[in-house]
């Protein structure tokens, strides 16, 4: 089963400096239908006006994914990490007994987009965590790449929950295909492009719940980049 979450659908917020859209209920945006899935919680579609950005705010018993998609991201938390994170690059941190950490666009003259991604952990109380890797277009190209699993394989980040995220680019005609095992579930989210998923049409911004599918077929278009979450 498939159920289509219409990018239109989603929470919506401008306020100036950031204009973000809400998979699931977050902040004054609250909907008692979408609370989040499984133990994923947050999916954020955030822009970022130049130059401006979240100030030091702090964070615990929670996953954090950070996905960039344009410009660049500059980051500094209570762990000591200092970075810029720019497309291709994708971010974890542990927030566990508690991290303060602030997020700004980089760059002065142009906007940053990034998907801020919030996954509920299999234990509280862990030792806060940070970690970053860049997967570059070219690996994400016509398959789907492992960017973030529990035991970190494959290169991924490891994250404290049974969630494995891949990530894929496909442009017009490309195909892909992922198997689900059985009991399992799926989040697919598009950051842009349109994908074509088991015969439904998800258009940039829409997300789709998936459940009782073994096995799940994707045709892209218009350079179609999406994350499938595969969830417990």
């Amino acid at each position: 089963m498939i159920t289509k979450r219409p990018a239109q659908e989603r929470g919506h917020a401008n306020h100036g400096w950031l204009d973000t859209w809400h998979t699931f209920s977050f902040a004054r945006y609250y909907d008692p239908e979408h609370m989040g899935f499984r133990d994923l919680r947050v999916i954020n579609d955030d822009v970022v006006a130049p130059g401006a950005g979240f100030g030091t705010h702090p964070h615990d018993n929670m996953e954090i994914v950070t996905y960039v998609l344009e410009g660049a991201l500059e980051h500094k938390d209570s762990l000591g990490t200092g970075s810029v994170l720019r497309p291709g690059d994708v971010q974890r941190m542990s927030a566990g007994t508690g991290v303060t950490h602030s997020e700004f666009n980089h760059f002065p003259d142009k906007p940053l987009r990034l998907l801020q991604i919030w996954i509920l952990p299999a234990e509280r109380g862990i030792a806060p965590g940070y970690e970053e890797k860049t997967f570059a277009a070219a690996e994400k190209r016509g398959r789907l790449r492992l960017i973030v699993s529990p035991d970190g394989r494959d290169g991924s980040l490891r994250i404290h929950q049974d969630v494995a995220v891949h990530a894929s680019i496909l442009g017009d005609g490309e195909t892909v295909s992922h198997a689900l095992a059985p009991g399992r579930h799926a989040w697919v989210q598009v950051a842009r492009g349109t994908v074509t998923m088991n015969g439904v049409e998800l258009g940039q911004g829409d997300g789709a719940a998936v459940g009782a599918e073994d096995r799940l077929e994707f045709a892209g278009r218009d350079e179609a980049e999406f994350l499938v979450f595969d969830l417990a």
